[in-house]
């Protein structure tokens, strides 16, 4: 876990900050379940609106919600870095993203001038102004290390995915002609995928995966090198794409090699781990590593055709790896916080971890979770899944949601009921 030695209370951010970014995660969650419902397989066709609308709901309500939490966490443990101010920070950020999330999703399928406005006046002054700050604050350590550089070259694909994102919704507001719409679209989902969601997972995971499963370190040019060639790739293709689109053909080819090959090297570093026992968060990881690797072979069978199916299955593979990450690193950080705020504070009747989430609660939200993915699969080929997969979809994040609330209850319980160490105590 976590080193305490590594993070005292004065660095850690208060946990209402956390928690609050994982349950707004946990509520676009459910709802992204319940546009399943009304969209139904409509989602699985990129040119929809309702693949918009539902990607959006997962990849900025639910994803960013999460990282922007572990992000929030991350900093102080992983780069030394602290946020000051944090819940002024947070609620800086969070209300308006919230607000600007809802109002995007509704552009989406009542689109008006003012909705694409409103949406890109909130996401973009909300998210680029954390992002700038924690840019600002990495920019400031004197030693990096490879995680520390790759959060800050993931935050850099953030910042850009933004900016592009703002030219779209300006073209669809009809504020500009949009000249390079479509190039600017390709960018803009590269760098949402690839650039962020994956280089961030990447980064982090070169320091937890040996810290929390006590695997052999990754190779150093690996964690040096990979997360720069990501940015740098995407950069240079986004670039070069506007007057040649078809160079994204390569590009792909070349991201396809860089992220299969971490996937199998990880998997491979966690068959090395020293703790014999596998939790579920191992098996979270594994999960989310084979759907990475799975995702992008489909993504390299694109290349060579054209079949609506494939392309389908390099999505939902992608985000059950998105996914599959973001619930081992929940069932990490949650218990762990609860335990060490309360036990910083001098409460000796701090729940453990375990108490706080049972390992069997964990194991079943996997099994929930293997099973959305499966039904996800399975309603390409029998749509009337998409139902069921759906309502798994809801169920995996309502489930998440409880924990939550759970553990903020049992924080609050023991702060009210709980008992402290006699500091008064000395020798007699």
């Amino acid at each position: 876990m976590f080193s305490q030695s590594g993070l005292s209370l004065d660095q850690a951010p208060p946990i209402s900050v956390i928690f609050r970014f994982f349950f707004s995660g946990a509520i676009f969650g459910i709802l992204s379940g319940s546009l399943i419902l009304v969209y139904k397989t409509d989602i699985f066709d990129a040119h929809t609106m309702a693949a918009v609308t539902f990607t959006h709901t997962l990849t900025l309500g639910v994803m960013l919600s999460f990282m922007f939490a572990a992000l929030f966490q991350m900093l102080p443990v992983i780069a030394g870095v602290t946020l000051t101010s944090p819940v002024k920070k947070a609620n800086w950020v969070q209300y308006p993203f919230v607000v600007g999330v809802i109002a995007l999703l509704l552009a989406f399928n009542f689109p008006t001038p003012w909705l694409f406005g409103l949406a890109s006046l909130l996401l973009g002054s909300s998210i680029l102004s954390i992002t700038f700050i924690m840019i600002k604050n990495l920019l400031k350590i004197p030693h990096h290390s490879a995680s520390s550089k790759g959060i800050l070259a993931a935050l850099i694909s953030l910042a850009v995915l933004v900016l592009l994102a703002l030219y779209l919704t300006a073209t669809l507001a009809g504020a500009i002609d949009g000249t390079y719409y479509t190039q600017i679209k390709e960018a803009h989902y590269s760098f949402g995928l690839l650039g962020w969601i994956a280089l961030l997972i990447i980064s982090i995971s070169f320091q937890v995966i040996e810290m929390f499963y006590v695997t052999p370190s990754y190779p150093n040019l690996v964690s040096r090198y990979l997360p720069l060639a990501l940015l740098g790739l995407l950069i240079v293709t986004s670039v070069a794409g506007l007057f040649i689109p078809s160079v994204w053909i390569v590009s792909n080819l070349l991201l396809v090699l860089l992220l299969g090959g971490y996937a199998l090297l990880t998997l491979k570093r966690l068959t090395q781990k020293k703790r014999p026992l596998s939790d579920a968060t191992v098996w979270f990881w594994r999960m989310g590593l084979s759907s990475l690797l799975l995702s992008m072979l489909s993504t390299a069978t694109t290349l060579f055709t054209d079949e609506a199916v494939i392309k389908t299955l390099s999505y939902i593979f992608f985000t059950s790896f998105a996914l599959s990450i973001v619930f081992a690193m929940f069932y990490k950080i949650v218990p762990f916080l609860t335990w060490f705020h309360l036990n910083s504070q001098g409460y000796f009747t701090a729940p453990m971890m375990h108490e706080v989430i049972h390992p069997k609660t964990a194991n079943k939200h996997l099994y929930i979770h293997l099973a959305t993915i499966i039904t996800f699969v399975l309603s390409i080929f029998i749509p009337q899944m998409i139902i069921l997969a759906g309502l798994l979809t809801m169920l995996s994040f309502g489930w998440m949601g409880y924990q939550i609330i759970h553990a903020h209850l049992l924080y609050k319980k023991t702060q009210e009921t709980g008992e402290k160490f006699d500091m008064n105590m000395g020798s007699v």
